[in-house]
């Protein structure tokens, strides 16, 4: 059975510009595989640490040089030669070394990099397509959700929420999940440039017009699935990536529309009870399906 000769990580960048690892794994069969490591432009304070170098002489702190060391000295050491069989029994192995709650030894971007590539060399030297290694039985894909809308940190348009999707649930198929969400991608884009508006996108390649409020890309989405031909609720629905920590102000525990804020404008204040009965308004006004993030993560009386 083949095994892991060769481990290294490199510093390479995103498609942000910004540096992230890319993680190099060879077989003792001669096989090569790698694997990059992505990063969200909003966090979670209690997510999985996100190792950074915080040296300000390179790419504003946010280098991985650290991360990659980590890679290339105490993980090498310890999968060497370590069979490529057992995918959870490796990344085990890896968090038991780290011993911190949330990786910040070694860094999550550097073991999730390494758990990648294992991942890959173990669906490469079995013979077996990566998506039937990992399912290892009976596997299901899920419906995708298309952020088609960028706001909040995702873009510089003032708009609240982070991210407006797209979720064909009427599709039969994923192909055709795809095919209804591109088309209604590029009515959208018809729509926005028929009413003078820019149609630049965000960080995840959603258009980034700057409108009125969140209602405005709730309709302009309306729109564009009724122009593509299909019905809101029953063929397309709607979700939504509020990112709420973003429009949070911890100390006076309110929520405050971030579009007039920005623009030095006075602005609403909402707690979380008007917040909550915000959103409960667009579900009745809007096909929405999905809401995450609505309130912030640590807003437990709220939630």
């Amino acid at each position: 059975m083949a095994h892991i000769e060769k481990l290294y990580g490199l510093e390479i960048l995103d498609s942000r510009g910004n540096p992230t690892i890319e993680v190099h794994l060879h077989t003792s069969d001669g096989k090569r595989v790698k694997a990059a490591v992505p990063s969200g432009a909003s966090t979670g304070e209690h997510e999985a640490l996100e190792l950074r170098d915080n040296d300000p002489n390179r790419y504003g702190g946010k280098g991985v040089l650290k991360a990659v060391a980590g890679v290339n000295g105490p993980l090498f050491s310890l999968l060497k030669g370590a069979k490529l069989k057992d995918q959870a029994l490796l990344d085990h192995r890896m968090i038991e070394s780290d011993g911190s709650l949330n990786k910040s030894k070694y860094g999550a971007n550097a073991i999730l990099g390494v758990s990648l590539a294992i991942s890959r060399a173990i669906a490469l030297t079995s013979d077996t397509p990566l998506y039937m290694s990992i399912s290892n039985g009976p596997y299901k894909l899920p419906v995708p959700m298309m952020n088609i809308i960028n706001g909040g940190v995702h873009a510089d348009n003032g708009l609240d929420f982070q991210e407006f999707m797209i979720h064909p649930i009427g599709a039969p198929s994923i192909t055709e999940a795809i095919r209804y969400g591109a088309e209604t991608f590029h009515h959208l884009k018809s729509l926005l440039k028929k009413a003078g508006h820019v149609v630049s996108v965000g960080d995840e390649g959603g258009f980034a017009p700057r409108l009125s409020s969140n209602e405005e890309a709730l309709d302009f989405i309306i729109q564009a699935i009724e122009a593509a031909g299909y019905k809101p609720g029953q063929d397309i629905s709607i979700a939504i990536d509020c990112a709420a920590s973003e429009f949070y102000d911890k100390k006076k525990n309110i929520y405050y529309e971030r579009k007039k804020k920005e623009a030095g404008q006075p602005f609403l204040e909402k707690t979380a009870d008007e917040q909550t009965a915000y959103i409960d308004t667009l579900i009745q006004n809007y096909p929405i399906d999905t809401i995450e993030d609505g309130l912030d993560e640590n807003d437990w009386e709220g939630w």
